[in-house]
């Protein structure tokens, strides 16, 4: 296969701006591990977390093997495979970034009222959501929902259209995993006792002490009817609600206040209260960030 091959011409277009590249066979996923990569027994590739011995000069390993070298890519030992390749991947976590990948038409409606806009490449049956930023990779992060970026490999699909975006604090929460179990009675806690939301710390706020408190009441009911699983998931989603309604004030609004108080919540029903207090800064934060 020459230099002028599809795959491999855009392979190396996109090393040479900076992008880890690697081949894909039929079925559009990676080509496996030789003999003396099996099972992992060489180690590790360039990529990983822990760089392992691996000297292999074959793209095995599938996104640990990507790579921005020319000279790698066009090497008898991958030339040979690039005859076989029918597509091109790319490590988003490599070249500093996350893709969203959405996998229908219900997870896109989802990203357009959650995830700030960003930089959008078309799928078979949905969307790539690209930001700038690495983070952790999970599957499954919600129903059609894939988050790739350090230890996975995204098909090259295009550059695609919009102005790419810093990766938002709404993304990185979708990967924080949530173990929620019952409250146990008499647990010891390190949350404060700082007195509840008022007006007293919120008297930049344009909104009347009543509005602010049915509104946070009704937030931390739906929190606390969560008493399985996903309290956590919903006092992000409340505290991104709520903290939404006061973009538009002067400020302050008691937005710390406010958080503590859904954070109590998520406790009351066995979230740990590390996690509970990320998800509800997360959701803070992504609520300015949404409105930027």
């Amino acid at each position: 296969m020459s230099a002028d091959t599809e795959p491999l011409r855009v392979a190396l277009a996109l090393a040479e701006a900076g992008v880890p590249v690697l081949p894909l066979r039929a079925g559009k996923v990676p080509f496996g591990n030789c003999r003396t990569c099996k099972d992992g027994a060489c180690g590790g590739r360039p990529n990983m977390k822990a760089a392992g011995p691996c000297r292999c000069p074959a793209p095995c390993h599938a996104w640990a093997a990507a790579t921005i070298d020319p000279h790698v890519l066009t090497s008898p030992e991958w030339t040979q495979v690039w005859r076989e390749a029918v597509a091109v991947a790319y490590h988003p976590g490599g070249a500093g970034l996350t893709v969203v990948d959405l996998d229908n038409a219900a997870a896109v409606a989802w990203a357009r009222e959650t995830l700030p806009a960003t930089r959008t490449v078309p799928t078979t049956r949905g969307e790539h959501w690209i930001y700038r930023g690495a983070m952790p990779s999970l599957n499954a992060v919600r129903p059609g929902v894939d988050v790739k970026s350090l230890v996975q490999y995204a098909r090259w699909l295009g550059p695609g259209t919009g102005r790419m975006a810093a990766l938002p604090a709404a993304v990185r929460v979708l990967v924080v995993k949530e173990d929620t179990t019952p409250a146990r009675r008499g647990v010891a806690s390190s949350l404060s006792t700082r007195a509840p939301w008022g007006r007293s710390v919120a008297i930049g706020c344009r909104h009347t002490e009543r509005y602010v408190r049915t509104g946070l009441e009704r937030g931390l009911a739906l929190v606390r009817a969560r008493t399985e699983s996903g309290a956590g998931s919903q006092a992000f989603g409340v505290a991104r609600f709520l903290a939404a309604q006061h973009t538009a004030c002067p400020g302050p609004c008691g937005l710390t206040e406010i958080g503590e108080e859904i954070t109590v919540a998520a406790v009351s029903v066995g979230v740990p209260e590390a996690y509970a207090r990320r998800a509800v800064t997360n959701g803070l934060e992504a609520a300015v960030e949404r409105a930027a």
